[in-house]
């Protein structure tokens, strides 16, 4: 199995939600639909001196984090009807719609909250865009459409020998085995609060 995933280098990721965008426009969703989520990552304080000036302590950093095609996904562990399944020979997790209930225990379980609900009620989500060509190769277009080049598509094992195998950012862990490796922000280390890309409209 030729596993791929993605490379997201937060510290230079703006949070422009051009690879969103992409991903929108190339699936027809309509709003608040998404299979691409940016993440918002902040923490820290202002506060004022003896002089009444203003301090700042604040930061801000964005991830954009799509499914990530997991070894141990949640999603398929979940399913009540085995509609969401792992392919073993591309590695891409995606769902038999013609077994699929649209229960949505997917979406649930999933610690990305990735799978969405579209018109046909059923469960949806990223499947790389391998369905762009005949031989069902990923292609996906949001590493394509980013202006800074903060995502990268590829093998996850060539990304992993790149770019080593931290897949942990903010409070979203390891817990899947997600397909992805993670570029902390320089400001990471200060730890900040997960804002949920639902929670804020991205």
């Amino acid at each position: 199995m030729e596993q791929y995933g993605f490379y997201v280098n937060t510290e230079i990721c703006t949070g422009c939600k051009a690879c969103m965008t992409a991903c929108f426009d190339r699936n027809d969703l309509e709003v608040p639909q998404k299979f691409r989520k940016v993440w918002e990552f902040g923490g820290g304080s202002w506060a004022a001196d003896e002089k009444g000036a203003f301090t700042s302590t604040a930061f801000t950093y964005y991830a954009s984090l799509t499914c990530n095609h997991c070894d141990d996904p949640a999603c398929v562990s979940h399913c009540p009807t085995g509609a969401m399944q792992k392919d073993a020979e591309t590695g891409i997790v995606n769902n038999d719609k013609d077994i699929c209930i649209g229960c949505m225990t997917c979406e649930m379980s999933c610690p990305y909250h990735h799978p969405v609900q579209l018109g046909d009620m059923l469960s949806h989500k990223c499947t790389l865009c391998n369905d762009e060509n005949e031989a069902g190769i990923p292609n996906p277009v949001c590493a394509k459409a980013c202006p800074v080049r903060a995502l990268e598509f590829g093998l996850i094992a060539e990304l992993r020998d790149r770019y080593g195998s931290n897949a942990v950012i903010g409070d979203l862990e390891d817990t899947t085995a997600p397909n992805v490796v993670i570029n902390p922000h320089r400001d990471a280390v200060q730890g900040g609060t997960t804002l949920n890309p639902a929670e804020l409209g991205h």
